[in-house]
């Protein structure tokens, strides 16, 4: 259902999927066939991925780590899964909980893709200046 969704929204813009060894295997496995429109990669380094993410129009992701990546950069992101673990991206930032449903991935996505998408804010103290915080609370315990 899933590669359904991602090879229909294909359709209305490339995607990048940079896969695991694992699910490359799967897709093989299983005969799954996402579409010219989806490029599939190797897995990517963290700054080759970031450069993807910066100017992306939509992330779909089950990751943790970029929900928080994609609220942070401000990049609407759709987390195809559940539940998760970062709640706060949900809450203030540009992420949507739309779990495995195709017909949910696909309502979200045009919604970004239309412009119509959410409207999330990078939440308090996401500034990159945390080291700056913690070395001036060590001084004043410290001190």
């Amino acid at each position: 259902g899933i590669a359904g969704a991602l090879k229909e929204i294909a359709s209305q813009l490339p995607l990048i999927f940079p896969v695991h060894p694992r699910t490359r295997g799967n897709l093989e496995r299983f005969g799954l066939d996402l579409g010219p429109n989806v490029i599939l990669t190797r897995p990517l380094s963290y700054m080759e991925f970031l450069n993807l993410w910066k100017d992306a129009a939509l992330i779909m992701t089950d990751s943790g780590g970029l929900q928080e990546e994609t609220t942070a950069l401000g990049v609407p992101c759709l987390t195809l899964r559940e539940n998760t673990e970062r709640p706060v991206t949900i809450d203030e930032g540009s992420n949507v909980l739309v779990g495995t449903s195709p017909a949910r991935i696909l309502e979200e996505a045009g919604k970004v893709l239309a412009g119509q998408g959410k409207q999330g804010r990078r939440p308090a103290l996401w500034d990159g200046r945390a080291a700056e915080r913690t070395v001036a609370e060590l001084d004043r315990l410290l001190a």
